[in-house]
């Protein structure tokens, strides 16, 4: 007869020994914060985000403040004469456009107008849909019914379509509007899910311990069940906000999203996509960014989901396993094969 299953199941069980060993004498963040640093990609999309947004504050500066690099992105002063024909060179990295404009110090600004509309998108849409699926989860009844039909109502318009006539109705110039905008559209999925784990949260028996403890229905809300419905809300707002980007992205090149004066980097490939065929950098760069900034977000995304999931388990590595057995084998053979010590 084949011993795969007992070999399976002993196998299972060194990895639960491992794990718990792991883990033992930690509180739940630092068992979270633990195995989020454990997640490769996901560190590695972090360093590269904080660098991503390091460099587009640090050189071009923001506000008042201007940064270390010479060159301006936009308003008097900031064309220049064309060096090498406006391709790449050591005075202007990324090159430039053809009314003399540096390319880099463009892509920055893009660069920091995209972050913020992703940054209120994900503020907004994360009240929103915290607050829906919430009341929802937790009154249900009419409640429950009337809100989930109106989520039901938004998520069946094209977000598209109405992310453009938002964008026209708020103007297109400030970013942190244009993202508020987008955020009270994109909310909706956000919200189902809080809804279903609301759903399961209020069963619990701390929930009846606060009740009858006489603890109010906000209190049990946001005191109680929003703390255990953290790790849900954080991952998807990650993947709301990676999406968000691509949203904002696709609404400026279609020109209703970012008007001038501001730039984003979807506008950037909308107004350079005529120069794809001559000087495709001025394509290349804004687009990369655009790329790297939402992979960064959905990595990082993936490493919270790993971390928060008590069901994800990372698999040991044959050093951890071969010591892990070692340990465990002084303890078999002294309840023998069946478990009866002292059966003889």
């Amino acid at each position: 007869m084949s011993n795969t299953p007992n070999d399976a199941s002993q196998s299972g069980a060194v990895e639960n020994q491992i794990e718990l060993l792991e883990v033992e004498g930690l509180s739940q963040g630092q068992i979270v914060r633990r195995r989020f640093f454990h997640h490769k990609g996901a560190v590695v999309a972090l360093v590269v985000l904080v660098g991503i947004v390091l460099l587009a504050i640090t050189s071009i500066g923001i506000g008042g403040w201007h940064g270390w690099y010479p060159y301006l992105a936009s308003g008097q002063g900031s064309t220049y004469p064309l060096v090498n024909g406006g391709s790449p060179s050591a005075e202007h990295i990324f090159g430039q456009d053809e009314a003399g404009r540096d390319v880099f110090a463009r892509v920055m600004q893009g660069t920091q107008t995209s972050l913020l509309v992703v940054l209120a998108v994900g503020v907004i849409s994360t009240l929103a849909g915290v607050l829906v699926g919430a009341l929802s989860g937790y009154y249900r009844g009419k409640a429950d019914s009337w809100l989930m039909r109106f989520t039901d109502l938004i998520i069946t318009m094209p977000v598209i379509v109405i992310g453009a006539v938002l964008a026209l109705l708020s103007g297109g110039s400030n970013p942190l509007i244009l993202g508020a905008f987008l955020g009270l559209v994109l909310w909706p999925p956000l919200a189902r899910l809080v809804r279903g784990e609301f759903l399961s949260l209020r069963e619990r028996e701390f929930v009846d311990a606060a009740r009858v403890a006489g603890a109010s229905s906000s209190r049990i809300i946001f005191k109680h069940m929003l703390p255990n419905a953290v790790g849900v809300i954080i991952v998807n707002v990650t993947l709301l906000m990676s999406s968000a980007i691509l949203l904002e992205t696709a609404l400026s090149y279609l020109g209703v999203g970012i008007q001038n004066p501001a730039t984003s980097l979807g506008k950037l490939i909308s107004d350079y996509q005529e120069a794809f065929a001559t000087r495709p950098w001025l394509f290349w760069w804004p687009g990369l960014f655009i790329v790297a900034i939402a992979l960064c977000v959905n990595f990082i995304g993936d490493g919270l989901r790993d971390a928060f999931d008590p069901r994800q388990k990372r698999i040991p590595s044959e050093r951890k396993m071969a010591r892990a057995q070692r340990v465990s084998r002084p303890t078999a053979s002294v309840a023998g094969p069946t478990g009866e010590a002292g059966a003889r």
